[in-house]
């Protein structure tokens, strides 16, 4: 069927910059450099992974114009896939959850994308990832076109990280990349990280940056009100997957992450990206070399959560003032 199209647009994905951050952790012995993944068309990660994944269906004839794609997104494979459908006369359903950032529900819309919102978590495990997934089953039994590419076992986003994100900063960095700090939720972006530094023999120390409360890599589940990182399930992509260690970051402390980014070195980040901030800061002491952050997505569609003192001492019990001191002395208690 020939490859996805129109090009322009479509060809800015990926090749993302490679910044170092030098007011984060000043007394953090490594040096630090941070991807900065909003760079991509959709403002995130997910653009290499929607990019492949449908790239790879069209390429194999299981899509092709006309055809309706649902997919369950905390909102960032969202936006990727509906700009892409809309580019390729597709139909994008995007299955998203109250966690999802109210900005991002407005920008599916304004793509053309059909948004079903779910209003209430699976009432087995309270989880929302998993009433999502249950209600993409659902909607791809109700309609005859629709297909469910699946971003939690779809190998072609591995292969985005993989020859993509892992190889950029190993080229950017000549090899020298001695740690890797990835946030995870589909584990598309660690696996293929993990794969680049396994073909290529890289000393590159793995950290996966999970939430507290998600059940990857053993976690154990609990209360979770930040989406873009950490799982309800264990998705099949992260089978026989071994990061070399994994740090789990409460809420709370991706928020101040996130806000010390910003004030540190005017990085607007997300939710994801604090997290990976903050178990950087957490390991700083033991830090040496050169380090680099994989950050997932930029901060503006969290301006009313993360960003918006209401909510976070709404939803976290952090008033404006915790909040302050904590982010000025972000990375002290390391």
């Amino acid at each position: 069927m020939g490859t996805i199209g129109p090009r322009g647009l479509l060809d800015t994905v990926a090749g993302t910059p490679l910044v170092p951050l030098t007011r984060l952790l000043p007394a953090c012995p490594a040096r630090l450099f941070a991807k900065l993944e909003s760079f991509n068309p959709g403002g995130s990660a997910k653009d290499r992974s929607a990019h492949a994944m449908v790239a790879d269906a069209w390429a194999s004839g299981q899509i092709g114009p006309g055809s309706t794609l649902v997919e369950s997104s905390s909102g960032n494979f969202a936006v990727a896939l509906a700009r892409l459908a809309l580019l390729n006369d597709l139909h994008a359903v995007c299955v998203v959850d109250p966690r999802t950032n109210p900005a991002t529900v407005s920008v599916l819309r304004a793509l053309g994308a059909e948004v079903v919102a779910i209003t209430e978590p699976d009432p087995e495990t309270g989880d929302w990832l998993v009433a999502r997934l249950a209600r993409v089953r659902e909607l791809v039994a109700e309609r005859a076109d629709a297909v469910w590419l699946d971003q939690y076992s779809h190998p072609a986003a591995v292969r985005a990280h993989a020859d993509g994100t892992m190889r950029e900063i190993d080229l950017a960095l000549g090899g020298a990349v001695d740690w890797l700090f990835v946030a995870t939720s589909t584990t598309g972006t660690i696996a293929g990280c993990l794969a680049h530094v396994e073909r290529a023999g890289l000393p590159t120390r793995v950290v996966a940056v999970d939430a507290a409360g998600s059940v990857l890599f053993g976690g154990e589940r609990g209360t979770r009100r930040l989406a873009g990182y950490g799982a309800g399930i264990v998705p099949a992509l992260a089978e026989g997957l071994h990061p070399h260690e994994v740090v789990r970051v409460p809420d709370a402390d991706a928020v101040v992450g996130t806000r010390a980014l910003a004030r540190r070195e005017g990085i607007l980040a997300g939710a994801s990206a604090g997290a990976v901030a903050a178990a950087v800061a957490r390991c700083a002491p033991r830090l040496s070399g050169t380090v680099a952050l994989i950050l997932h997505d930029g901060g503006l569609p969290y301006a009313s959560t993360v960003f918006d003192d209401a909510w976070v001492e709404s939803e976290l019990g952090l008033t404006p003032a915790e909040m302050d001191a904590r982010v000025a002395a972000f990375g002290e208690d390391a």
